[in-house]
């Protein structure tokens, strides 16, 4: 991962100047809000290397003030003819890095580890996104996807006639069903899935206002405008007025509705998302449909975080949560709750810290969303 997420900018204020510039220097004081993937990047060192130099162990976290050494002089050393120096460096380190990878596996996931660019399954079946080939047609794309054809309809703000486009890459949003057992109602499945009850009738066309029959087998349908949050359908309208933006729909939708605190930002003061203020509580739903890589505690910085991975190497994360309302391996659709809004982490206030990354790399989140909330 190139890059950490940041969620307080005061981590970064009083970073004091390197001795050298960082292409540069053979040693490095680890600063406020720095991790070895991003020490690495700037030096042009790979962290592997810079881990095996200074004896680090997974999960390769380091600690404010750490003096690490960047193993510049060890490629110089070993230009001298000698032939023994060069068994030397690599294998003497070595037998502590199998057992740490063991280790590893037990050891607690941290943001920079979860989210990283891997390789969509290219199932049909699975896929979340899907990119349009030559002679292909919604209808077969819906067939092979096993997903109705109004879903990607409505996930991709698509309009009559419904064409698409080669090259063209559609969401596909994985919807999920329930079995009714005793004692669920209406109201309590609309609220277990944080879908209106009205939409889950419609979906499976009954009676909103008949009661549920235990033995039921309910599709629950993507919900692209949560009630509550304001996130708008994906909708191709309000594209127009954004003429230098594209006439794309956005790739995904508010996780929540609220003042941004503190936007993305590049170069020295970066912030790899944006810090959303919301009441503490707030639901917190998925930008678009995914899988669930990880949903736990991160201690570094983020609290209680979800990842979702939405194929294609797109990532979103969502962090400083009070609550994880989804589990690891679990498929989500768009618009449901990941989790509640918090202060955990290193979180400034009642906030949600949002990031979308593409192939392990940032991305100005507002350059996906649509234009407000």
């Amino acid at each position: 991962m190139s890059r950490t997420l940041l969620a307080a900018g005061a981590l970064l204020m009083s970073a004091p100047a390197y001795a050298a510039s960082p292409e540069e220097e053979s040693a490095h004081v680890v600063k406020a809000g720095e991790t070895l993937g991003g020490i690495a990047n700037r030096a042009g060192v790979s962290a592997t290397a810079i881990a095996k130099a200074n004896g680090l162990k997974e999960p390769y976290v380091v600690r404010l003030g750490q003096k690490l050494t960047i193993p510049r002089a060890a490629k110089v050393a070993a230009k001298p003819a000698t032939a023994k120096p060069s068994p030397k460096p690599t294998p003497k380190p070595t037998p502590s890095v199998p057992s740490a990878e063991l280790s590893a596996k037990k050891a607690e996931k941290t943001a920079a580890r979860v989210i990283e660019a891997r390789q969509p399954s290219g199932s049909p079946e699975t896929e979340t996104s899907h990119k349009v080939g030559e002679g292909e047609t919604l209808g077969g794309i819906a067939a092979r996807a096993k997903v109705p054809r109004v879903l990607i309809i409505e996930a991709n703000g698509l309009q009559a006639p419904f064409d698409v486009r080669v090259g063209q890459t559609l969401r596909i949003p994985r919807t999920r069903r329930h079995e009714v057992k005793n004692g669920d109602t209406g109201f309590s499945i609309s609220l277990d899935y944080a879908v209106p009850w009205e939409q889950i009738a419609l979906a499976n066309n009954l009676d909103a206002n008949a009661p549920v029959k235990v033995g039921q087998n309910l599709l629950i349908p993507t919900l692209l405008d949560p009630p509550g949050i304001g996130a708008k359908t994906l909708s191709p309208a309000p594209r127009p007025a954004a003429a230098p933006v594209s006439s794309r729909p956005a790739r995904f939708a508010w996780p929540l509705s609220g003042p941004v605190r503190r936007g993305y930002a590049s170069g020295s003061d970066y912030h790899d998302g944006v810090d959303i203020t919301a009441p503490k509580g707030a639901m917190v739903r998925a930008a678009a449909a995914g899988t669930v890589t990880f949903a736990g505690k991160e201690k570094s910085q983020f609290g209680n975080l979800v990842v979702l991975d939405h194929g294609d190497g797109w990532f979103t994360a969502y962090g400083f949560l009070s609550r994880v309302t989804v589990k690891e391996g679990a498929k989500v659709a768009a618009g449901e709750r990941v989790g509640l809004v918090g202060d955990t982490g290193l979180a400034k206030g009642s906030e949600l810290h949002f990031e979308v990354r593409q192939d392990g790399k940032p991305v100005d989140p507002l350059g996906e969303l649509p234009k407000s909330p």
